[in-house]
């Protein structure tokens, strides 16, 4: 471990620990900002706080290249020990200290000596909402090269080893509504029966082929109809969708196939279904240039043999909303390996926060290495 890096990191320990121990879902990450922006004041940096929304933004220098740091701020609101909360299971709490340590080793290094240097914190990354608000405020539109960062499971990746770059996939959730007509059980023809409509739905869902050589999936994740008395025929229904695919090219043909089967049921049973787009992410476009950056980063910090190119997932992050809203910006995200079990979204997600130590190196190496390949 580099010695900037021992120095700074029980600093980052107990940064984590706060963070960890004040879990906010999205778009309600008022305290986390307000702590965010009161260490990074207290450390010497001038913060801005996003306008209209949770989360904030630290820029250094002036001129180009413009190079940025994303990290996402908010927590998961899920069932732990019996009691819904906000619970950090998805690593962000680890992404913010490695966010505010990539600041601290880039002010100590001296980074940027020429150019900019643009590290934010984003909020409502879980709602996948919180890069499109961020982008609303213009805080990305002169970046050059962004990088971003993702804990990782074990199963996907070793602790010790990293990624120059994660392949996310794109997702899409529908959320929807079958209205029928309700009639007595024992007059099924007076009646369009909600739940025959929805099998028919699931049975269109399976039908749909696209490009086998990429993947993707198309299936009814939730479904509500009828009540307590059995000899009713329901005739309305709430249901939610789940889509997603390698690719956005295919997630584009997935979505227009999804639309054709609804359509058709609707013509089939002479019902009305509406339907409309909860959430999406796009799929990761990854920059050859960034992605090759982190490598080198990767490689100089904890060695080839521990370095791969990229890992692909079929998660979904709105990171990648970034360069394929901005073509422009040339980004890529670094994947840590650092021993997370049993798996991301658990409610008793754990991993060895010594990796975020590492995890600071790569990054504000990658972001060295970036300005010194403008100069």
């Amino acid at each position: 471990m580099n010695e900037q890096v021992q120095l700074l990191k029980p600093k980052l320990d107990e940064v984590f620990a706060h963070l960890h121990s004040h879990p906010e879902v999205s778009w309600k990450e008022t305290e986390t900002t307000t702590y965010l922006k009161e260490f990074l004041e207290s450390e010497g940096f001038h913060v801005n706080v996003f306008d209209g929304i949770t989360g904030l933004s630290v820029t250094i220098g002036e001129g180009k290249p413009v190079v940025g740091l994303r990290v996402d701020i908010d927590a998961l609101w899920q069932e732990v020990d019996g009691v819904y909360q906000a619970n950090h299971s998805c690593g962000h709490d680890g992404h913010m200290t490695m966010g505010i340590g990539a600041l601290l080793m880039a002010k100590e290094r001296g980074i940027p000596q020429k150019g900019t240097l643009k590290v934010f914190f984003q909020p409502a990354e879980e709602k996948g909402e919180g890069a499109l608000a961020v982008l609303e405020q213009g805080l990305i539109d002169d970046i050059d090269y962004l990088f971003g960062v993702h804990v990782r499971a074990a199963d996907e990746m070793a602790d010790g080893y990293s990624a120059a770059s994660l392949r996310h996939g794109a997702a899409k959730m529908i959320s929807g509504t079958i209205k029928g007509t309700e009639a007595h059980g024992a007059r099924p023809h007076q009646g369009k029966n909600a739940i025959e409509i929805g099998a028919s739905l699931v049975g269109g869902l399976q039908s749909i082929h696209c490009n086998p050589m990429v993947s993707h999936t198309a299936k009814m994740t939730m479904f509500q109809a009828g009540g307590e008395s059995a000899n009713i025929i329901p005739g309305n229904a709430k249901f939610s969708l789940d889509l997603r695919a390698q690719e956005n090219g295919v997630m584009d043909e997935l979505y227009e196939q999804v639309e054709r089967v609804i359509q058709a049921v609707e013509r089939q049973y002479d019902v009305e279904i509406n339907y409309k787009i909860m959430a999406e992410m796009v799929a990761a476009e990854v920059d050859a240039e960034a992605e090759d950056l982190m490598y080198q980063a990767i490689v100089k910090v904890i060695g080839e043999e521990k370095a791969t190119r990229t890992v692909v997932t079929p998660g979904g992050e709105d990171f990648h909303f970034y360069s394929v809203r901005r073509p422009s910006v040339k980004s890529t995200m670094l994947g840590l390996g650092c021993g997370l079990t049993p798996g991301l979204h658990h409610p008793y997600m754990t991993f060895n926060q010594d990796a975020l130590a590492t995890g600071v190196e790569i990054l504000t190496t990658a972001i060295e290495l970036t300005f010194q390949s403008k100069k």
